[in-house]
């Protein structure tokens, strides 16, 4: 039995299992207990975040390895779910929306048993899914992949680590710094919660049906940022707007938003005032400068 690549879910199997062994130990490892501790000491969810506080130092508290559950995006014929499923430190479930393909995991891999769930990640309620924090990992499908990122970030509190497969080209934006013309919308809102670290390139010839791009493994690991310091809805329309119109100066893609803001031009982020950051393009702007900007905007 195989699972037919479905155009317009952007399925393009992966079968190199060398590069799925890769993706799968680029997942952080989450600690073992001694012999005098219980499994229980490392779970870490919301009710017991201060045992594993005291059990660790409180300095550890939130790094990727403490956290044992994680959620395979799009499982697909299971290529990463059957090394997933090896890993002892890690409580997997998976995700996938493609019925045929839910078929053929539970034929394959008794072990996933009672931890697939047949649905569409995008409008899944992670809460009901997982109470406490949970890694993620996946070949994402290249058509979704933005939509999936902006949803992690929407629970980017309880997503400490991803570890994904997309299209070369995305993984590259993301990672960009700035003064690129390939840094934008994705580049910014990820890197304000995440470390970006760019894996691996993986070529056309790994995947069935061999798609006509080069794809790229990335993992994000959340940062010790816990405010933006400036409203978020507006930071995020502030970048938006900014990129939306890139080949502007922010003076003129902002005009909207400014609209005869009367402000005082406040000295930001090393010197740099605001009126020399309206001057300049959205993709020269640091994450810093944005949240700058987003405070004048607000007026605070």
């Amino acid at each position: 039995m195989e699972v037919r690549a479905k155009k317009a879910l952007g399925q393009h199997f992966l079968t190199d299992q060398s590069i799925a062994r890769r993706i799968v130990d680029a997942l952080s490892r989450a600690p073992q207990p001694s012999d005098s501790q219980s499994l229980a000491d490392f779970a870490c969810t919301e009710n017991d975040a201060g045992k594993v506080g005291n059990v660790l130092g409180q300095s550890e508290l939130g790094a990727t390895g403490l956290y044992r559950d994680v959620l395979e995006i799009g499982p697909g014929m299971g290529v990463l779910t059957q090394y997933l499923l090896q890993r002892e430190d890690i409580d997997l479930k998976a995700v996938e929306v493609d019925g045929e393909s839910v078929d053929y995991l539970l034929t394959h891999f008794p072990g996933i048993q009672g931890r697939l769930l047949q649905a569409d990640y995008l409008r899944l309620p992670m809460e009901k899914v997982f109470p406490g924090p949970y890694r993620v990992i996946g070949n994402f499908p290249y058509n979704i992949s933005s939509q999936i990122f902006f949803k992690i970030l929407d629970d980017k509190d309880r997503v400490p680590e991803v570890v994904c497969m997309i299209q070369k080209e995305v993984a590259e934006r993301i990672a960009e710094k700035p003064g690129s013309k390939t840094y934008g919308i994705l580049s910014v809102l990820l890197q304000a919660w995440y470390d970006i670290e760019y894996c691996f390139t993986v070529g056309p010839g790994a995947f069935a049906p061999p798609p006509k791009v080069h794809s790229a493994v990335i993992r994000l690991t959340r940062n010790s940022r816990t405010t933006l310091g400036c409203d978020e809805k507006l930071f995020k329309q502030v970048v938006k707007t900014a990129f939306n119109q890139r080949r502007k100066t922010l003076r003129n893609a902002l005009k909207q938003l400014l609209n005869g803001i009367q402000h005082t031009d406040p000295v930001e982020n090393n010197q740099v005032s605001i009126n020399d950051l309206l001057d300049l393009r959205a993709e020269r702007l640091s994450v810093e400068d944005f949240i700058a900007l987003t405070r004048y905007i607000a007026g605070n």
